[in-house]
Formats: C-alpha cells, sequence, structure tokens
C-alpha cells in the first residue's frame, strides 16, 4: 500500500462525529449511484451498494472481502441482503472501531485493521468488493516515473489471489481525467491530495482497464461523473449547515480545509477533471 496508516488515519480520524454530520446516516465516504438525480443521498447511496452487491454476483452462502470497508458502510447493506458471512479491511483505527461498536454488523462478521498487502486471510473468498480504495495505492511520484499500471497490476494481482476460482469483483474507483487551466483550479486540487488526501493518486480509467489483466476481465462498466458530483454536492451543503459546531467543536481549520476540499470536489467532477467508475469483473481462471 502506498499510503502509510498514518496517512491513512490523517484523511478519516478528524473523528467519527465530524463525519457523521455531514455523510449520510450510514457512513458512505464514497460516491452514490443516482440512476433519477430526485433519490435523496441514503437512497443513491444504497442503490451504489445494490450495483456492487449484484457485480459481485452475491448470494446470501458466499464469503465477501470488502477492501477498504471504511465504517462498514456496505456491509451493514449485506447484512440487509442476508449475506451470512462477510469480512472488511481497513488502515484506519478509527473507521475501524466504529465498524465494530456503531454499526451493529452480524457476530459472523468480521471488520479488521490489517494492510490490504499484507493480509493473510485462512480461506479464499468467493466475492471481492473494494470501494475507491484504489487510489491509495499509487502515489504522484510513483505515477510520475511511469510506475502505475504496474503497481495497479499488482493490486489486481493481489485481489487474485485472495479470490477463489469463478469468483466476481464489485469495484469502484475515482477516477483523475482533465487537467484544468487555472491556478486557483490546480492549487485547489493539489491542496485535497496533499492536504486531505496525502499519498495517494485517482487512477485513470486506461490504467486500470491495462492493469486488470491478466487477472480479470471486466464483463460490465458504468461511469457515474455526475453521481460523484451530486453526492459531493450534497455533502458540501450539509457541512455548510454545521458550519457553526464544525467551528466550534473541531476549530476554524478543519471547516476552512473540507469546505475548499468539498468545493473543489463539486467543481471537478462538473468540469470533468474526475469521474468515477463502477466495474463487474471476473477472475481468470
Amino acid at each position: 500500500m502506498t499510503s502509510t496508516q498514518a496517512e491513512i488515519d490523517l484523511s478519516y480520524s478528524v473523528s467519527n462525529e465530524f463525519f457523521k454530520l455531514w455523510l449520510d446516516e450510514n457512513m458512505h465516504y464514497t460516491s452514490a449511484s443516482f440512476f433519477t438525480g430526485k433519490e435523496s443521498l441514503e437512497e443513491a447511496q444504497i442503490q451504489k451498494s445494490r450495483v456492487l452487491y449484484e457485480y459481485a454476483e452475491m448470494t446470501p452462502d458466499k464469503l465477501v472481502l470488502d477492501i477498504g470497508c471504511g465504517w462498514g458502510s456496505n456491509l451493514l447493506y449485506h447484512s440487509t441482503r442476508g449475506t451470512k458471512v462477510a469480512h472488511g479491511i481497513t488502515l484506519s483505527t478509527a473507521q475501524c472501531d466504529w465498524a465494530n461498536q456503531k454499526m451493529n454488523l452480524p457476530v459472523t462478521y468480521a471488520v479488521k485493521l490489517q494492510d490490504f498487502w499484507k493480509y493473510q486471510p485462512d480461506v479464499k473468498y468467493d466475492a471481492l468488493q473494494s470501494i475507491e480504495m484504489v487510489d491509495h495505492v499509487v502515489s504522484p511520484e510513483q505515477a510520475n516515473q511511469g510506475l502505475a499500471v504496474d503497481l495497479y497490476r499488482n493490486y489486481f494481482k493481489r485481489c487474485w489471489e485472495l479470490a477463489k476460482p469463478g469468483a466476481w469483483f464489485g469495484f469502484q474507483a475515482i477516477l483523475r481525467d482533465r487537467v484544468p487551466r487555472t491556478k486557483k483550479d490546480l492549487e485547489d486540487l493539489k491542496f485535497t491530495a496533499d492536504v486531505i488526501f496525502p499519498g495517494g493518486l485517482n487512477p485513470r480509467l486506461e490504467e486500470l482497464i491495462m492493469a486488470i489483466r491478466p487477472y480479470w476481465e471486466c464483463v460490465e462498466m458504468r461511469t457515474q461523473r455526475e453521481s460523484y458530483g451530486k453526492t459531493t454536492g450534497e455533502w458540501l451543503r450539509r457541512l455548510r449547515e454545521n458550519e457553526r459546531e464544525i467551528r466550534k467543536q473541531w476549530g476554524d481549520q478543519v471547516y476552512v480545509d473540507y469546505e475548499r476540499y468539498l468545493d473543489t470536489c463539486v467543481r471537478a467532477f462538473a468540469n470533468h477533471w474526475s469521474s468515477d467508475v463502477q466495474m463487474k469483473l471476473r477472475r481468470c481462471d
């Protein structure tokens, strides 16, 4: 993993209660899937989990691993679909604690504070899911050295090793696309990368397409740039609604930084600087 545990904790551990103020009620910190544009954020987040559930060809008896499971939001969705056993791994201490203590997951579910690259489960998985974790795999410096595709391929190889023959993989990633032209826009994107998510980099779609082979076959793919724009727009609205509480509890700088970050995200999706992709991948045996 390129992003260290310290960098992950910096990104996600301001305070669980801080994120609860502006995320949806189940603490999804990834793009929702708006199909009509009229859904609430909560409804669209459930739709996101349903897409990835179906992409993973899930049934209640399948054992699934959620790679980079965050606060356990997607695992909670599995519990509503009757999944009997599910595992999640994260490098965020605060997220792991929240998932285990606050999410009311079934006792047969396990969320572990675990580095993806060092994870050695006792069994292979019937299905995998990973939702916007791959942006922690390659650093900007490594991308500048031309290493991105090889490092993403290592990621997909590691996923292949964790899965049984015949496994399916519901995968979602934030994408970088066009490069903005103004100095302010470039500075805002750099701020988001350096301050909010240090050590990581969003992949380009073509890098992922090249990297999945020879380990996975892309059976289906959908992009959802507008959905992420709506998601971050709603996060920004809720953040601003709670400005007074955030400044009081966590200080002015936290509010200023996160407003700048979310405002940048809204502009990034509106202007095609960023996008989002969901893929249905089948293990190549």
